[in-house]
Parts: C-alpha cells; structure tokens; sequence
C-alpha cells in the first residue's frame, strides 16, 4: 500500500501535461514536526488540487457513502458531467475562501494562535499556550495588504534584487594574496596559546580569528581552539564538529604554526596554578596590540603558554598593523570552512529552497565546496528557472525581547510573562535596574532599543517593494509569541520556509541537539540568498553573514538593515502616515544603509571587509 499522502517520505507531485509525475526525494517540502505552528506546517506546501482525485479520495474514507455507490455503472457522459460540477463546486469554494480572508484581514479579529509560555525552553514549547494573534500596526497592514494585492498584477521591480551602488562590484577578495611586508611566521615559538571561546557558533567563530590575530601577534603556537559548554546553548560540539581541521591548519601555516594539542610535556600543568590563565578581567574589551605585548607577553615568556578563558571579543579593531588585520580576514573568509556534514546539508537546504537548478555563486562556491555540484545531474530543470528568495534574520527571541524592557502590544498578560522572565533568567540585570533612571517603553522604542517585530519586519518588506509571493527563509526561528506574532507576517507574506520544514526529520537528526550547527545551517541559507534582511544590527550572525555577502558577494548579494530609531519615528504616524509616503521613507531608509563605502576606523572587519587590509578595489 502507498504512503500517505503528505507524509514526511512522499515527494511531491507535480503536474506535467496531464501527467502525474513524482518529484526526487531530493525536492520534497515536509514539516519535521506534526505537530509546529500553523506558519511552519503551511510554509512551502503546494497547494495544487485536484478536484476530482479529492472527491473520490473522500468518497473513500467514508465508508457508507462508499458501499452504497459500489455497483453503481457510471458512463463516460455522466463522469464528464460529475467533473464539470465538481470542478464548478470547488471554484466556489475557492473564491469563498478568499472573499472571507479577506475580510477577516481588513478588520483584523483575535484568532486562536499558539504562544510561547513564559517557560520558553525550545522552538516548539508555544504550542502549549493558546493566545489570539497581536496586531500593533493594523491600519498600516491593511494599507500593506491593499499595495501586494494590487503589485500582483505588476511586474516586481528587478532593483530589489541587486544592489544599489554600482562601485560595490569594484571591491574584489583578495585577503588570501601573498605580501611582500608581511613578516609571515618566525622560524622559533615564544610558547602555546590555548583558547577556550564562549557563546554560539558565531563569537566563537569571531573568537577564533582572533586568537589568530594575536598568535602572530605574539609570535606563538595556537593550539586548535576549545569551544566552551554553555548552558544556555546546551551544545557540546568542537572545533572539528564544525570546521575542517586539516583545511583551517593548511590555509594559514605560511602564518602562524598552529598544532592540535599541546606536546606531551605540557599537557599536565596547570595554567592555573602558574598564573598563565587569562580571563575577561585581565584584558579590556576590544585590547590594543600594546595591551597583548604588555599584560599577556610577559607570561608567555615566562610559562611558554597562556590560556584565553572565555575568550570573544577581546581584540580591538583599530589601530592594528595592515599585516594583522589581513590575517584575520583570511581567517574568517577563507580558513573556515564548514565541515562535511554541514555543506552536504546545507547544499540540500538551497537545493530545495531554490527548486530548480541555479548558476553556481562564488558565494555558493565558498560555503558548500565540493557539494557545490549537487544538481550537475538536473540540467534539464535549468531552462525553469530557479526560485529567487529572501533570508531574514528576525530576532525575537524571548532573551531578546525580556531584556530590552520594551512592550510590544501584548498588553497586561504581556507585561507580566516578560517580567516574570526576567525575575528568573536576568536577576543581576534587575538589580542593576534599580540604581539607575528608568526609560519608559516608549522612549526606549523611539531610541530605537527595541527588537523589531515579525509585524514590523513585514511592513518594512512591503515597503521595499516585494510582492505578496516572495519566498522568505526565516532564520533562527524562536520567534517569542509563536503564530500570535507571525500572523500579521503571514498575513503579508504567506511563503515562510525554515529549515524544520525542507530538511526531513531524519536528514535533521545529526544537527538536532547541536545548536552551533543547526546555526551553521542558518549562516548558508543567509549568505547564499538572493537578498538578506536583518532586524538587529547587532547580531553576531546578521554581521558575520552580511560581511561574507560583501566580500564574496560580487556586488550583487544585496543586505537590508533597517535603522530602528529612524523606523520608529515613521511607524509613530501609524494612525496617519499614506502608503505612498510609508513606501518612500522606508526605501530611503533602506538605501541610505546600502552605501558602499570602505570599513571606517574601529568598525569590525567581519562586518565591513571593504578596505585595503582585506579587499582589493579594481577600477
């Protein structure tokens, strides 16, 4: 007996000349969880019917409708005259389907939505709590909902798509080039550097650059970096659970020497004890090379070994020498590579978000390696056309959004579940609190100090310009609230795809329990996408990801990031504001953000790349 259909190991039908044709595998959308939020179960389902084969399907499971039809002798004339009606029937139902969404959304009701509780332990814990959806902007939406109906009978502008200033081409990579200055590696070590990082894949992946920076800096030996077990992250992998080892060794060996551990004489001291530990407390945030050659050489000298503890953040951008800050470019962009495992996923992931067969992207190239050839076998779906789409970065995860002491519409049961968390998770930030002038939510909000919301996300993509049919990969995916927030997203934009619901359960199994990889999954469907959106600036992965963007991306990886404060000033005239006048500030907005200017003084090299130490300029 076949499987169901709609079963997580059926692959798609599709519709071909009157024939029924069963997509690969490789191509099927399923949900890895029967039982996820409404916009995750619908996201990326075809919705193709036939009526007819829907007729007879449920004639079938109804068992006395069924009997009592056997024997029945049914001509040609009478089954024509059957799928004439039926096909009658379902036009009707279609259009009345449409006729009542649409006026459920021009007079927005509370609808039933699943919500995370104030116990938020994983992205699927909201369903335990049912709370009607939250609309803070419902004049605007409809006015939103109003302009995608009418752009789908327009042609969507090509701009959105490629980037806006024309000298962003002219940037080419070239942290990898041989130079004459630099000194490279001295012949003898003045001792090992051991690292422990902290945080989620993307402060290790900027602690490690940096451990890089400073081993040549000091001229020592780095010892593949340990990356530390949060309890927050709950994710034990390694360095070679992540990266290729042997990759990340090869690629900088004509810079710093670098071994997988220390040698065996070594390996019993304790750091500790010989005062060779060195924590955040002994180093400033963002350390000038003085700071290293004056606190950490010293000790170095004297135990031939150090140990950064908790290590991240703990090198400044500015003033570094030119030959420092090219390594650390080479380090981000070219020695880390993502293991194995993640770019044969991960190329499983743009396969299906894709659809059909695209031209390979240096992007692409970069992030997924030899698995790059993934569809050299589907030349036959290259005339198609592959699916153009939209990676967003949408940060509202309950941490986030307790700790940033805003409101976001949910009103008293809102303000209690927030503060309740932060009783729980944040009591030193509480106490702080207490010793300092408070700022209302409304100020913090105009300050632009708050995390935008899936609503707000969605008014700015409408703003742009893109059409009601775009398809959105969302990142992450925690969203606080669940389907009470991403209705009016879903509202606007119906297509939301994640990778719980491209990759089966079983293709998922490897990564489930380690959230450092599932991040990695993130940071290639981010970086390979056609356009990506963030909500937060600051976000390690929205900056890392947007600087491998601009360095690979040829100038045409175009990156939108919206500036809060200024989208507050715009979203207060809610009650008032046109369309038209909404579309153009937030265009504006959005193009002021895209200037293709080189890397200013102090800001991070991962997130703007642009600039001699890193680039190359061609005229």
């Amino acid at each position: 007996m076949g499987k169901k259909q709609g079963s997580p190991r059926s692959p798609r039908p599709e519709f071909e000349g009157g024939r029924v044709i069963l997509g690969m595998k490789d191509y099927k959308i399923t949900s890895s969880d029967a039982h996820a939020p409404s916009w995750k179960r619908m996201a990326g389902v075809d919705c193709r019917w036939h009526s007819k084969t829907l007729l007879l399907h449920g004639l079938k499971n109804d068992s006395s409708k069924y009997n009592s039809l056997r024997g029945l002798y049914v001509g040609k004339k009478h089954i024509k005259t059957i799928a004439v009606m039926v096909g009658l029937l379902g036009c009707l139902f279609l259009l009345d389907s449409l006729i009542l969404s649409f006026y459920e959304f021009a007079d927005p009701q509370p609808t039933t939505a699943s919500n995370n509780s104030s116990g938020f332990q994983g992205p699927n814990s909201y369903i335990n709590k049912k709370q009607s959806a939250i609309y803070m902007y419902d004049r605007l939406l409809n006015l939103a909902s109003s302009a995608l109906a009418e752009r789908e009978f327009k042609q969507e502008s090509s701009n959105l798509w490629v980037e806006p200033y024309r000298q962003a081409s002219s940037w080419k990579p070239c942290a990898e080039r041989k130079v004459q200055t630099n000194p490279g590696k001295s012949m003898e070590s003045n001792g090992y550097i051991l690292v422990s990082a902290n945080g989620g894949l993307n402060q290790q992946r900027v602690a490690i650059c940096n451990a890089v920076a400073v081993a040549s800096l000091l001229n020592a030996t780095l010892v593949i970096p340990k990356f530390l077990y949060s309890n927050v992250w709950k994710d034990p992998s390694q360095f070679g659970d992540i990266y290729q080892e042997e990759y990340f060794m090869n690629i900088l060996k004509d810079d710093i020497s670098i071994e997988k551990e220390l040698p065996p004489h070594m390996k019993s001291l304790d750091v500790e004890a010989i005062g060779s530990q060195i924590t955040d407390a002994d180093l400033a945030k963002e350390a000038t090379p003085a700071d290293y050659i004056k606190i950490v050489l010293p000790i170095l000298l004297r135990n031939g070994v150090v140990h950064f503890l908790g290590y991240g953040n703990r090198l400044g951008f500015d003033p570094l020498p030119p030959d420092i800050q090219r390594l650390r470019c080479k380090c981000n962009f070219h020695a880390l590579k993502f293991a194995p495992k993640i770019q044969q996923a991960g190329s499983l992931l743009i396969k299906r978000i894709r659809k059909y067969s695209a031209p390979r992207s240096m992007l692409e190239t970069q992030l997924l390696g030899k698995f790059i050839d993934y569809n050299k076998h589907h030349h036959d779906e290259a005339g198609r056309g592959s699916t153009k789409y939209l990676a967003l970065h949408l940060r509202f995860e309950i941490d986030m959004v307790a700790y940033s002491l805003c409101e976001f519409g949910g009103g008293e049961n809102e303000r209690k579940e927030l503060q309740a968390y932060r009783e729980r998770h944040f009591p030193l930030f509480l106490e702080r609190l207490k010793n300092s002038s408070s700022i209302s939510p409304t100020d913090l909000r105009k300050r632009g100090r708050c995390p935008l919301t899936p609503e707000e996300a969605a008014l700015v993509l409408a703003g742009v310009g893109f059409q009601r049919g775009t398809h959105i990969y969302l990142a992450g995916s925690h969203i606080y609230g669940g389907n009470s927030r991403m209705e009016p997203f879903t509202r606007l934009y119906p297509n939301v795809i994640t990778k719980e619901n491209l990759l089966t359960p079983s293709e998922l199994a490897p990564f489930r329990n380690f959230s450092s990889q599932m991040a990695a999954l993130d940071f290639i469907a981010c970086a390979s996408a056609d356009v990506f959106a963030m909500t937060d600036s600051g976000s390690q992965l929205s900056s890392l990801v947007s600087g491998f963007r601009t360095y690979y991306g040829g100038g045409h990886a175009p990156t939108l990031r919206p500036n809060k404060t200024r989208l507050a000033s715009i979203l207060t005239e809610n009650g008032t504001i046109g369309w038209k006048r909404f579309e153009v500030r937030v265009k504006k907005m959005i193009l002021e953000a895209q200037m293709a200017g080189i890397r200013s003084y102090g800001r991070s090299i991962y997130r703007h790349p642009r600039c001699p130490d890193c680039m190359c300029k061609h005229h």
